[in-house]
This record gives C-alpha cells, structure tokens and sequence, in this order.
C-alpha cells in the first residue's frame, strides 16, 4: 500500500518551524529570511511533500482585507467587549470584521468556511482549536491568535490573555482589607485555566496573609442561578465568626450570589463584602455596584488584532503571549474604604 502523501505539519516539523512559515515558503510570499525559506523548501522535497491534491488557501486574487473573529457565541456583556475592541482595531488598521459562530457539532466547518473566503487572519476567542482544525487555516497560510485560550497550549500559536492570577491575589487582599475574616470562594466549571487561575491567585494570598481562616471553595457553571445556589450553600456551611469575604470569578456568578445573600437575610457590603471579575457593564448596575476585577476586554481583542496584522505582514510571533494587567475597581459591594 503506498505510504500517507505527508502534510504542512510534518513538513513543519522537520524543519522547525510553524504550519504558516512552510505555507508562505511553499508559496513564496511573506518575509522569511533566505535561509528559513531554503530550509523549508529542500524539507518539503525531502520527505516528498506536494501541494496537489484537494485546492486549498486563499484565493488566487490575494488575500482579502478581512479579519475573523470567532467565539462560541454572542451578544452578552463579555463578547460585545470582545468584539468592539477587535471592530475598532481592524478599522485603524483597514481590515473588515467577519463575526464567525463555532457550534458545539462535530461537524461544524467554521475552517472551512474561512479558509474559503481567504481570510487574512483569525482570533479566536475563549477557543482552543483541535490539530485538524489548525491545520485546515495555517495550511492555507492565515495566521491564528488565540484570545483568553481556556487551557494551556502547546500549538505554538500566539496568544493573548490578563493577568488572571494577579486579579485573584489582588480580590483576596482587598477583601481582607476590608475586614473579611470567613471566605466563600466561588470556581467555575468547567474549569478552565482562566478559572483555576484567578482560584489560585486568591488562595495562595489567603495561606499567606491569613491560613487559618474559614474558608469554602465552591463552584458553578459560570452562571447566576448555579451561583445562587452554590453560594447559598456555602453560607449555610461556613463556621466562623466575622464578616465574610466573598470572590466570584465572573461578575455574572457574582450577580447570583447577591440574590443568595439577600434570601439569607445578610447586606452585601456589610455582611458579606463581594467580588467579582471582569467588570462588563452590568456591575455597576448591581445594588450595590459591585466591585470586581477589571479585565482590558477591549485592549485584549484589539492586541489580538494587532498580533494578526503583524502576523499578515510575514511577522513570526510563534508561541508569542501578551498579557494585559488586570485592576481592582472598588465599588459599594466591598463596604466602605478603609
């Protein structure tokens, strides 16, 4: 039986270098150094690889002006954020913005479809792309950034992400500042690595600033109502004496928790003292205003768009992270400032 007609990615490999550089040698666009390119191409003749087959990459014409953004969905607090700052960005650099849905189906062919349409390069948000799915769009030679990628990565793809562990740390030390002396901490779950971060971040400042206090680590699927009932538990359980401290590790677990503490006859602000992370739009708006982890959502579409553009123009930013700082943003939830 002849043997399996090699691809990008064992070209790749043996030359050491990504799916998108053998991509733009093979087609001889982009800025490689003489060197990288006559790497790739004597690679590539070597183990035998041939761009016949199946037609694949962007059009003949050129690559289109355009940017896709992909998420799991839209039109909530956290992916209007993503998308203004990523609409803002292409518009100064003069791409369009093409809003792409991955749905939760074995079968869904969002590659496809932008490989199709030649796209110039893709963020995907909250994504973490499966090898086939890689290989369909750096094959065809358009770039790939990931935003907030929910579990670490070993694709060699550029990433951009917040300070997730310095917001949890931060949350833990206002809180204990603010006189908290029992903690409900509340996870997500699934629980992605954005999640376990901003846990961890809060409990190592806890072990280090206060180990014996009583503490509950809770989780929820990242919305309200499983918030409520996960936080309404927690306060039944907690023992202790003295305000507690509550962190939530997204301003909408957060919003769920009011509701818990209010059927449990406590103020938040003055019996519990809450956190959450993000600060969409509708924090503010809780009674009282919340206060919460502020996250760059905006600046982090935008720089995932600016990695593209370079990327677009032949730049090689492989296993590159951006990391944005996060901000604490006191508001009443916290009580008053001491």
């Amino acid at each position: 039986m002849p043997s399996s007609r090699p691809s990008l990615t064992d070209v790749a490999t043996a030359a050491g270098v990504s799916v998108a550089t053998v991509s733009r040698a093979l087609r001889g666009r982009g800025e490689l150094s003489p060197e990288t390119r006559t790497r790739v191409l004597q690679t590539a003749e070597r183990l035998g690889y041939t761009r016949s087959g199946t037609p694949r990459g962007r059009p003949r014409g050129g690559t289109s002006r355009i940017f896709d953004l992909v998420l799991g969905h839209f039109h909530d607090p956290y992916t209007d954020e993503v998308v203004a700052g990523a609409h803002t960005a292409a518009s100064r650099l003069s791409y369009d913005l093409v809003l792409t849905a991955e749905r939760d189906d074995p079968g869904d062919d969002w590659p496809a479809r932008i490989r199709s349409r030649g796209s110039a390069g893709v963020v995907l948000g909250l994504i973490l792309p499966t090898a086939a799915q890689l290989e369909v769009v750096q094959g065809a030679g358009i770039p790939v950034v990931l935003l907030e990628p929910p579990s670490g990565t070993t694709q060699h793809v550029p990433s951009v992400r917040n300070t997730d562990h310095a917001g949890g740390s931060a949350a833990a030390e206002h809180l204990l500042a603010q006189g908290a002396r029992r903690f409900i901490v509340i996870g997500g779950a699934p629980s992605y690595r954005y999640g376990r971060a901003r846990i961890e971040g809060f409990l190592s400042t806890l072990d280090e600033t206060a180990p014996a206090a009583p503490r509950i680590l809770t989780t929820a699927d990242w919305g309200a109502a499983d918030a409520r009932r996960a936080c309404a538990a927690a306060l039944d359980d907690l023992g202790g004496e003295g305000p507690i401290g509550l962190f939530a590790c997204s301003d909408e677990m957060a919003a769920g928790a009011y509701r818990a503490i209010a059927e449990a006859g406590l103020a938040v602000g003055r019996h519990v003292l809450v956190v959450g992370y993000d600060d969409v739009r509708g924090a503010r708006w809780l009674h009282p205003p919340l206060t919460t982890i502020r996250q760059p959502i905006r600046e982090m579409a935008a720089a995932a768009v600016t990695l593209l553009a370079q990327m677009a123009g032949g730049a090689q930013l492989a296993d590159e992270v951006v990391e944005l700082p996060t901000v604490l943003v006191a508001r009443g939830s916290t009580g008053r400032p001491r």
